[in-house]
């Protein structure tokens, strides 16, 4: 049984950026169509939150009072967004970039629009330019001296940063928000060294948290994540965590092939196959149409 928040069927975040560039459609973001789950013994409920776990009677409780037994438990409660916490961080107009709701949110705006785009990550980069060519005028702001300092080093960044704005994109470096202001909705946004750009839309990518709130709440072990062992079981037997809520030996993954690599060796330990989790190999790519960039291992060459 798969329990979902979200009312769509389960999808593809990854081509977010690919459909708010308009480079796929909404259809080829389902994973799998509906008639595939019911001829495969599972049962999909949707639009509906596990709100607490009985781990003594082993049964999870759903928000509309229903108790659904188990055996094993997965947790794939997946990350939350940040938003940082400046004035005006909850007006109407700001927004992130997280899922198949706020894409469509971003697709509404109009070509002539402007559109500030706050962190200069993978996320950031990827929304800024599907807005881009959707006709927005985008101003990316990055907080640090160089784009994806995670996966690049200080040419490449040079690089990207060129290639980025080559695609109409304004790029911001060293550029820290103090505040997001409009009557109602969002209008402009304050930079702290006093500057003031127009704004009909902000867009948040500024890093990513493990949502472990309802592992906290039956006690399982947390460090940055959910904490798992090799077999990818948590503090308390019988519940399992994958993906970004999921702390392997220290690391947390945010990129998706750890995911799919700890779902596989998951899926492998509870079918009674042989084989663990030992940790992933970082490797990054970034999707923009016409910039091939992929990092990995040590990138600043020490």
């Amino acid at each position: 049984t798969i329990a979902s928040k979200e009312t769509h069927l389960p999808y593809n975040r990854v081509l977010l950026s690919s459909l708010l560039a308009g480079e796929a459609r909404e259809p080829d973001l389902t994973l799998r169509p509906e008639a595939w789950y019911a001829a495969n013994g599972v049962a999909l409920l949707g639009g509906v939150e596990v709100i607490s776990i009985d781990g003594d009677r082993r049964e999870a409780v759903l928000s509309g009072g229903a108790r659904l037994p188990y055996d094993r438990l997965v947790l794939a409660t997946g990350s939350t967004p940040v938003r940082l916490p400046v004035p005006g961080h909850a007006l109407p107009g700001v927004l992130t970039f997280r899922d198949l709701d706020d894409a469509r949110m971003l697709q509404r705006l109009a070509p002539g629009a402007r559109a500030v785009v706050i962190g200069g990550g993978l996320l950031g980069i990827e929304a800024a330019y599907g807005l881009a060519l959707g006709g927005v005028g985008v101003t990316l702001l990055h907080i640090m001296d160089r784009l994806m300092e995670r996966q690049l080093d200080a040419r490449a960044a040079l690089l990207l940063k060129e290639a980025v704005a080559a695609r109409g994109i304004t790029v911001d470096l060293t550029a820290e928000t103090a505040a997001i202001e409009g009557r109602g909705a969002v209008e402009r946004v304050v930079l702290k060294d006093g500057r003031v750009l127009p704004a009909d839309m902000v867009v948040m990518a500024a890093g990513i948290r493990p949502e472990t709130t309802l592992a906290r709440s039956i006690g399982l072990e947390i460090g940055r994540g959910i904490k798992v062992d090799d077999a990818l079981e948590t503090s308390r037997a019988g519940i399992h965590a994958i993906g970004e809520c999921a702390e392997h030996r220290g690391t947390c993954y945010g990129i998706v092939e750890p995911a799919y690599e700890q779902a596989r060796a998951l899926a492998a330990h509870l079918s009674r196959k042989a084989g663990g989790y030992g940790g992933s190999v970082l490797a990054t790519s970034l999707k923009v149409s016409g910039i091939p960039l992929y990092s990995m291992g040590d990138f600043e060459g020490e």
